[in-house]
């Protein structure tokens, strides 16, 4: 696989050989959406044209397997869209790669973007030196879904609001020799103990994103906690190929607490019986001395700088950023809107399983801003799952995890330090 640099050399290289090849029909917008996005967006897309009718859209629904690579292989080979839907994760790649134009200019001039409507941390994970490059379409955050009707056999009441009351809940709903935990946490998911570790005053990378910080006294905390899960026997040991059916084992009382995203509502509701959809609920993740920060995910809408169609598309944005457009997108995928007036009408206003995501997404906190992120997670995670099968110490974790990370950071820092010698030669 290509990495980063090695695709950035090699657009700089077919722009020079082959020169330009962008499309120049004006009334054609290509738009490149991802898995269950791409679907929904054929439903939103009529009305747009029929209000825009000098402008036609040419959709390409990407699998989200392949979407990431097709990307940057588009980029590299000078063939991308004028739009396109992004991860945040995905944005600081394509940023450094100085492939996307920046949209602070158009949001200054818009009546339909309003960034101060925007969940604040959400928003803020398309700037990036002071420059806006995405424009949030959906969010995405990680809460707990619960058995109320367990946790009131084990006598209590509400859902944990900080980690001590949880970690009563768990040991008091766990029953391993009967093969029943607490919760379920697949070792193979970073998410969990990612969310975890955001609610540490602790960044996971330190000196601007040079090197790995999970020898900090925030990260070996959070770290602690969700390997004493397993040791507790408050969670299987398993990842989420063995764990089968999470939502069939959820409903007949497996798990009481299920660590998820809002897509999940829906599939709750699908799959479990009418007469037990007053025994689930949701609710925001409880931190260590207090309620909780969790991940600010989801995905925004972007354009190519090298697109010949800027306007129209912009046009495309403000269409999907109208409050009663985000309004459908939750009616038709369940994607949560990232505006605040959007959860005020419709069915999210009257969702009361919705309303712990409106809360959490109140205090969410972005994955450090670096284009190796996903691969630095991938690898904490499976040192965190040595761990919580007892292969490691929380404190030998802490340290495989800074080594593997500032591995992966080497050419990082080569290229801000020479970036920095470069810059002070030129004063």
């Amino acid at each position: 696989m290509m990495s980063l640099w090695a695709l950035a050399m090699a657009c700089v290289m077919a722009s020079l050989l082959m020169g330009c090849t962008h499309r120049v029909d004006p009334n054609t917008l290509t738009f490149w959406t991802f898995g269950r996005e791409g679907e929904a967006i054929t439903q939103l897309l009529p009305q747009f044209e029929r209000e825009n009718p000098n402008i036609h859209v040419v959709l390409q629904q990407l699998p989200l397997s392949a979407a990431h690579q097709k990307l940057l292989t588009a980029f590299a080979g000078d063939s991308i869209p004028d739009m396109t839907q992004l991860g945040n994760t995905w944005m600081p790649e394509f940023v450094t790669l100085n492939a996307l134009e920046p949209l602070q200019t158009r949001v200054a001039q818009s009546a339909v973007v309003k960034p101060s409507d925007y969940f604040t941390s959400i928003w803020n994970t398309n700037v990036y030196d002071g420059r806006l490059y995405g424009v949030p379409w959906y969010v995405d955050t990680r809460l707990l879904f619960y058995r109320n009707d367990l946790l009131k056999q084990a006598g209590f009441d509400t859902p944990p609001h900080d980690w001590a009351q949880w970690r009563r809940m768990l040991a008091a709903t766990s029953h391993p020799d009967r093969g029943v935990y607490g919760i379920l946490l697949p070792t193979n998911e970073y998410e969990q103990l990612m969310s975890l570790a955001l609610q540490q005053p602790d960044p996971l990378l330190r000196d601007g994103g040079r090197y790995g910080n999970f020898e900090s006294q925030g990260f070996k905390r959070a770290l602690a906690f969700y390997v004493d899960t397993f040791r507790l026997h408050e969670a299987p040991d398993i990842t989420n190929v063995e764990a089968g059916n999470p939502w069939s084992e959820f409903g007949s009382g497996v798990y009481d607490f299920y660590f998820s995203g809002p897509w999940n509502i829906g599939e709750f509701r699908k799959r479990l019986p009418a007469s037990e959809q007053d025994d689930w609920n949701t609710a925001p993740l409880p931190g260590p001395d207090g309620p909780g920060a969790s991940v600010a995910g989801g995905s925004s809408l972007v354009v190519f700088r090298n697109s010949t169609h800027k306007d129209a598309a912009w046009k495309l944005i403000e269409y999907l950023s109208r409050p009663a457009v985000q309004e459908q997108l939750y009616a038709l995928l369940g994607d949560m809107p990232p505006r605040r007036s959007s959860w005020e009408g419709g069915n999210l206003h009257d969702d009361p399983k919705a309303s712990a995501f409106r809360e959490q997404l109140e205090d969410v906190k972005p994955t450090p801003p670096v284009p190796e992120w996903e691969r630095i997670a991938n690898e904490m995670q499976l040192v965190a799952a040595e761990a919580a099968a007892g292969e490691l110490t929380v404190d030998q974790a802490a340290v495989e995890m800074d080594r593997r990370t500032d591995r992966i950071l080497e050419k990082r820092r080569w290229i801000l330090d020479h970036n920095q010698v470069a810059i002070g030669g030129r004063r």
